[in-house]
């Protein structure tokens, strides 16, 4: 694929109160907002081929530094091509740091000012990561928008470890973006820490803001705070951000805390949610979330959603996907996650079209009543 040279940018098209939408323009093409990023964690979204993700609807996906560095490893997808190469998908690469795997996943880490080393979960191999080897890593690996190493604590936390990990990862963030420099059509972002405390979230955004990115990211939520306390953090946050940037909510979430996040300002989203859940039996659909595994559907004719554009979800009665996650068959969870993905890219283009029609409020609501209603009775 013959690269554009336009250099990264981000235009605010129209808002809606304070939902959003815009285009982040990439040489690989551009990103429509609100966005949804499917992961890819180790170079595949799991269940679907790369021509699926790409005809849900996504503009953009995720792949994840810390299992992309232990296998293949970061230097092997640089002979072969990068990761775009690699894995067949030309459209634009998000890669986040490694910061959250590495505490969530690797054992023996010491986290130090100079970094982070630790064991990896597969074979036990040492390994350090630094906000300089990180940015290396992500250049090798040839995502378009790559994360500034941070730390990410757990929740709850004190104020201190809060404040000692945000100070922390603000010099991180200075660091990193020192080894990242400039590139031409590539995009490095910030990340917003501090936990659910106002002033320390506060602090972390100028901070951010001085050293100065290409758009920021809103880290430390969705690890065990509950919805609550994520959407009173965003509320504050968000507007911290600058306007002409994109924003972006790391590792969020159900279509729920998507259509709250939206209404308060976020660009962007990634989750493992969609295929994860798709693998253990449960649909994201238009009437609300359906458990397939539930014997209910033993004998249901209907679709997911007879209206869908995805295959997965108008062609397949609901009798046949509970039979195939009660036979324990590889086809229903890949049919699943199918359906999923698409749900979630159909419901990123149903808000960016209210949000350009001045609408928001009344398709959040209307969403959110559906849902309330449940898949039982057809709608």
């Amino acid at each position: 694929m013959a690269l554009k040279e336009d250099a990264f940018t981000f235009r605010l098209l129209g808002k809606d109160a304070d939902a959003r939408t815009g285009l982040i323009d990439t040489p690989r093409g551009a990103v429509r907002t609100p966005a949804f990023m499917p992961v890819g964690t180790a170079g595949t979204v799991k269940a679907l081929y790369p021509d699926q993700v790409d005809g849900s609807g996504a503009d953009i996906l995720l792949g994840n530094t810390y299992h992309l560095m232990l296998r293949p490893g970061a230097e092997r997808l640089a002979r072969l091509g990068g990761l775009h190469q690699f894995m067949r998908w030309q459209k634009p690469i998000l890669t986040d740091s490694g910061g959250f795997q590495v505490m969530s996943l690797a054992s023996l880490r010491k986290i130090t000012e100079e970094g982070v080393a630790f064991q990896s979960h597969i074979d036990g191999s040492r390994y350090m990561l630094t906000p300089e080897r990180s940015i290396q890593i992500q250049g090798l690996i040839g995502s378009d928008i790559q994360m500034v190493l941070d730390e990410c604590v757990s929740w709850p936390c004190s104020e201190a470890q809060a404040d000692a990990s945000m100070q922390l990862s603000l010099r991180w963030a200075e660091r990193s973006k020192a080894a990242f420099g400039t590139q031409a059509g590539r995009a490095l972002f910030g990340i917003v820490q501090g936990s659910t405390f106002r002033g320390l979230r506060e602090s972390s955004a100028r901070g951010l803001i001085d050293i100065g990115f290409d758009g920021y990211a809103i880290g430390g939520l969705a690890v065990g705070e509950g919805q609550a306390h994520m959407l009173a953090t965003l509320e504050y946050t968000a507007p911290l951000l600058p306007e002409n940037k994109p924003r972006y909510l790391m590792g969020v979430g159900t279509p729920h805390d998507l259509l709250e996040a939206i209404s308060i300002g976020i660009d962007m989203f990634d989750c493992v949610m969609p295929t994860r859940a798709g693998r253990h039996g449960k649909a994201y659909t238009r009437r609300g979330p359906v458990n397939l595994r539930n014997a209910r559907h033993a004998e249901d004719h209907r679709p997911l959603d007879e209206e869908s554009a995805c295959p997965a979800a108008f062609a397949y009665s609901r009798a046949y996907l509970h039979h195939l996650f009660k036979a324990e068959e590889l086809l229903g969870q890949m049919l699943l996650s199918w359906a999923n993905t698409a749900y979630y890219q159909n419901l990123m283009q149903q808000a960016r079209q209210a949000i350009a029609h001045q609408r928001y409020e009344e398709f959040r609501a209307e969403t959110k009543s559906v849902w309330a209603r449940g898949d039982i009775t057809p709608l």
